[in-house]
């Protein structure tokens, strides 16, 4: 994939919708995880909608939700909406109970496009390596950060790694479940 200027107009937007957005229980800029996860897309194989669906991919839901996504489609196409929108766990304020959020998009997501699927993956290898960076660093104390605590936040990144186990096997998958193995197997 060559990033046309459609691409260029997707980064500066995700920056400027998280501008003030940082990681959970840090100072990183949340664009930093934006970037990430476009370049885990690009990486496995993504085209430019993928990629610029992996800048917005939390864009709807943590920056205005149904008019962010209206505003998203107008700008960057049916095709990067829709991906966004599979990557969004709830349309509803307030949201659901988080582990009902989560159960419902996981019996959604082997029915989602494949497109969709990977950016998902991608989303979620990217914050399970965050998150056993931080526990690495920060110990059990890592677990307070997360509605889930410990053994939801486990549950939810288990339940993932076998999904995409699933439906997109790959070295992307294979590294989310090496990733969430270590999460659960080390100690703080």
């Amino acid at each position: 994939m060559i990033p046309t200027d459609r691409f260029d107009d997707a980064l500066v937007y995700a920056s400027r919708l998280h501008r003030n957005q940082r990681r959970k229980g840090t100072g990183i800029p949340y664009v930093a995880h934006l970037l990430a996860v476009a370049a885990l897309v690009i990486e496995h194989g993504g085209d430019e909608d993928q990629a610029i669906a992996a800048l917005l991919h939390d864009a709807a839901e943590d920056q205005g939700g149904a008019a962010t996504l209206a505003e998203i489609e107008a700008r960057f196409g049916p095709a990067v909406a829709g991906i966004v929108a599979d990557c969004t766990d709830s349309w509803c304020e307030p949201k659901p109970p988080w582990r009902a959020r989560k159960q419902a998009y996981l019996e959604k997501l082997a029915a989602k496009p494949e497109a969709s699927q990977l950016v998902s993956l991608a989303d979620k290898t990217h914050n399970a390596r965050a998150i056993l960076a931080d526990r690495r660093q920060v110990g059990e104390a890592i677990w307070d950060r997360f509605t889930g605590g410990r053994d939801g936040t486990l549950w939810y990144y288990r339940s993932l790694a076998h999904c995409f186990g699933t439906v997109l096997p790959g070295p992307l998958t294979d590294e989310l479940q090496r990733t969430v193995a270590a999460l659960a197997s080390e100690p703080g």
